[in-house]
């Protein structure tokens, strides 16, 4: 296969861990016979730096142009002013409307070797394979918002809307996705509250008939919060809104021990797909080597299998992780007593390594 992939490293650590991914995705197309060709964009605080915007035309331009989109992550405090007219998250949420990506795949797997890096008892967590389909496009993130007054006052306020068609398609890319799994959905709103989610519940309710081999339920969004820390492995796919979707799956970064670990693929109707690891852009480790570049070279593995439909390269990179840390080796936001701490860029040399040990028949490759 010759895919075109475009990075956007973004800010902060995130051009560090983004070059691991790449690493990756060059070891995986040597392996696999294909030809990756990459090409670099800028998006958030960088962007701005040198263009004024946060989302530049060229780069949403190159973006819809390739076939796959690997994103680092996105923000620098000197933009952090709630005024400031221009902002490094405008960038982010400009190329998933862009791009049309409007269901947010957050897998959570528990990888048994850090059974003990979680703050939770290893008993709670120990079967933890759950995925969140977040809706991406819609909510409260892109809704109408101002600033106005009331009786004198300053006051705020920023609309959660929702319309049927939006929660329908991602309800089904959650039901489709729970056909391939155990085949349990639980979709998560605030209908005891929200007249947006009365509609999410009768909209995700009926999609729900028409899929009679999935076990189906609606959960409160602060029921759900409990029981992801309490029992996580009642849950298969969790299907929820914008801004639910984006507290409950930093909530369930804990159960994998680091928000390090985790990545995230988004996909639309058409492509290219957006991955990005769910992690922020942690300035205050820029350049320091510490950061684990996990997440993001798992976040190039939902690439390959999403934008690209390489399911077995993208096994083959997941395998990798493993094996890398059954090896023992950690980076210290994952690290316990006896485990050998390393840095950045010695992580992805260890994962590229592994991936010559891990790819299917690679030696009948080629």
């Amino acid at each position: 296969m010759k895919a075109n992939i475009t990075t956007l490293p973004g800010d902060g650590i995130s051009p560090e861990v983004v070059a691991e991914a790449v690493k990756v995705l060059r070891q995986v197309a040597t392996l696999f016979d294909h030809t990756f060709e990459f090409d670099e964009a800028l998006v958030g605080g960088a962007a701005i730096d040198a263009t004024g915007t946060a989302l530049p035309d060229e780069t949403l331009a190159k973006c819809r142009a390739s076939d796959a989109v690997l994103l680092g992550a996105v923000g620098d405090p000197k933009y952090d002013d709630p005024l400031s007219p221009v902002r490094p998250e405008q960038g982010l949420l400009g190329l998933r409307k862009g791009l049309g990506v409007f269901a947010n795949l957050r897998p959570v797997k528990l990888y048994p070797q850090l059974l003990h890096a979680s703050t939770i008892k290893p008993e709670v967590i120990a079967d933890v394979d759950l995925v969140v389909v977040r809706e991406l496009t819609g909510g409260i993130y892109f809704g109408e918002r101002a600033r106005t007054t009331v009786d004198g006052a300053r006051a705020a306020y920023d609309t959660m809307l929702y319309s049927e068609p939006e929660i329908e398609r991602v309800v089904r890319v959650a039901f489709e996705l729970a056909r391939k799994r155990r085949k349990k959905v639980t979709s998560v709103d605030k209908a005891n509250v929200l007249e947006n989610s009365r509609l999410w519940r009768e909209t995700a309710t009926r999609v729900a008939s028409g899929y009679p081999d999935v076990e189906f339920d609606s959960m409160y969004v602060d029921i759900a919060a409990m029981r992801l820390v309490r029992y996580p492995s009642i849950f298969d796919v969790i299907v929820t809104g914008n801004m639910f979707g984006d507290i409950l799956t930093d909530e369930a970064s804990m159960i994998a021990g680091s928000r390090g670990m985790l990545p995230s693929g988004a996909i639309g109707l058409h492509k290219p797909g957006l991955c990005e690891p769910i992690h922020g852009s942690a300035p205050k480790y820029t350049g320091q080597n510490v950061v684990n570049p996990l997440a993001t070279i798992l976040s190039a593995g939902m690439l390959l299998r999403h934008s690209l439909e390489l399911e077995q390269e993208a096994d083959a990179v997941e395998a990798a992780v493993e094996a890398v840390l059954a090896q023992g080796y950690r980076t210290r936001d994952i690290a316990e007593p006896g485990a050998t701490t390393i840095g950045t860029r010695e992580m992805g040399d260890l994962v590229v390594e592994a991936l010559a040990t891990t790819a299917p028949d690679v030696t009948l490759l080629g």
